[in-house]
């Protein structure tokens, strides 16, 4: 169950944190648009109904809320990198995949969602001095946040729930 639950593992946070390492957190951000398409490609809605795991999110959820964590993660970071310290606004993600917008709601308009803010997201991490990344936030449940656990969490983020959806097309031997 561990495993179809954490297919890449848990996320954990590098503090030994090189270029090299920002980089590739910033290419996962930017290659995620194109494997969420390719995850969900040729998907009928029966199949985008069905959990990744028993008591688990459908694909279309996952999908939508691909979309909703990462607009939310996104202002965010705006909000970190214009004000001091800022306090943000947590979200209820297990209500928002119940809303009118995700259940029976085509994938397509979160998949446009994901390719825009992921342009605009990376150009932003692009231009980030090193310092920058240790901007923070303060999140009412989790404490305070810096942008580069930020930028770590939501590379896992993207990683964590396209092999959601992978396993179970491999799972389910969905060509």
């Amino acid at each position: 169950m561990e495993n179809i639950r954490y297919p890449i593992g848990k996320f954990t946070f590098d503090v030994d944190i090189t270029p090299e390492k920002r980089g590739a957190c910033i290419q996962d951000i930017g290659g995620l648009p194109a494997k969420l398409r390719s995850a969900v490609a040729g998907l009928s809605d029966q199949q985008l109904d069905t959990p990744y795991r028993d008591g688990g999110w459908t694909v279309r959820q996952l999908t939508h809320h691909i979309a909703d964590s990462h607009m939310n993660a996104f202002i965010r970071w705006k909000l970190a990198l214009t004000e001091t310290g800022p306090t943000i606004k947590p979200y209820d993600q297990d209500e928002w995949v119940t809303t009118g917008d995700v259940t029976g709601m085509d994938v397509e308009p979160s998949l446009a969602l994901v390719d825009g803010l992921h342009a605009r997201w990376v150009r932003l991490l692009a231009s980030l001095s090193p310092s920058d990344f240790q901007r923070i936030f303060n999140h009412p449940e989790s404490g305070v946040v810096t942008l580069e656990r930020q930028l770590q969490l939501y590379a896992w983020h993207g990683r964590h729930h396209v092999a959601h959806i992978l396993s179970l097309r491999e799972r389910k031997d969905w060509k």
